[in-house]
């Protein structure tokens, strides 16, 4: 499973860089809002930062907009995926830019069928939201199943992006089913390295090397 990052903090993305296990990035406009930096700059450096897929999203809402912004997009670095919420314009959107090599994330997917209608469009990338499922009640990885199941049907080459994923359970319930990416904001992605009997471990490992004579 490839990890991908949910943040546009530079900070946080070259500190997950280093550890070797970065294979892209996700950002929104909430994200970069956040950060208070000139947007091309931001999205220049993240590219440089990580070679892998860095998706940076449309806010146009019809579909001729969408093409056209999706294009700037793209043209600011060869490593750009242009996110587009699944709506019936942008489901359009995606049609137009697949057919022209331009990588397209559909966000915001909630259901099997709108992850069908974005393959069958020819989207790159598939976001189910899994966190905010189960915030009313769903149960988000019932979706991921579901989806992938439909795509090993039908071959797709759309990869599963499982996203809004709010701690390391949903990481490894992720990798159970085979989804092919997750991405994970930096405070989950710190979680995952931690267990209790590695602390312990390295604590007595240290005391005993104390008491060793060199």
């Amino acid at each position: 499973m490839k990890f991908f990052i949910d943040t546009a903090n530079l900070e946080e993305i070259r500190e997950a860089a280093g550890w070797g296990i970065l294979d892209g990035v996700t950002t929104n406009p909430t994200l970069v809002a956040r950060e208070k930096t000139a947007f091309a700059d931001l999205v220049a450096e993240i590219c440089r930062v990580v070679p892998g897929p860095v998706s940076v999203e449309c806010v146009a809402s019809e579909a001729g907009p969408i093409v056209e912004e999706a294009r700037r997009l793209a043209a600011m670095a060869p490593n750009i995926a242009v996110k587009i919420p699944l709506t019936r314009e942008g489901l359009k959107a995606t049609r137009t830019l697949a057919q022209e090599g331009i990588k397209v994330n559909t966000t915001l997917v909630f259901s099997t069928a709108q992850a069908l209608l974005a393959a069958k469009a020819g989207s790159r990338f598939v976001s189910p939201f899994i966190g905010r499922l189960d915030d009313i009640s769903q149960e988000g990885m019932d979706l991921v199943r579901e989806i992938l199941t439909v795509f090993e049907n039908y071959r797709f080459q759309a990869e599963v992006i499982v996203a809004s994923i709010r701690h390391p359970r949903h990481v490894i319930e992720a990798a159970l089913l085979g989804a092919h990416i997750a991405t994970v904001p930096f405070a989950v992605l710190e979680k995952l390295f931690h267990h209790p009997l590695t602390d312990i471990g390295i604590d007595k490992f240290l005391k005993d090397w104390g008491r060793a004579v060199k």
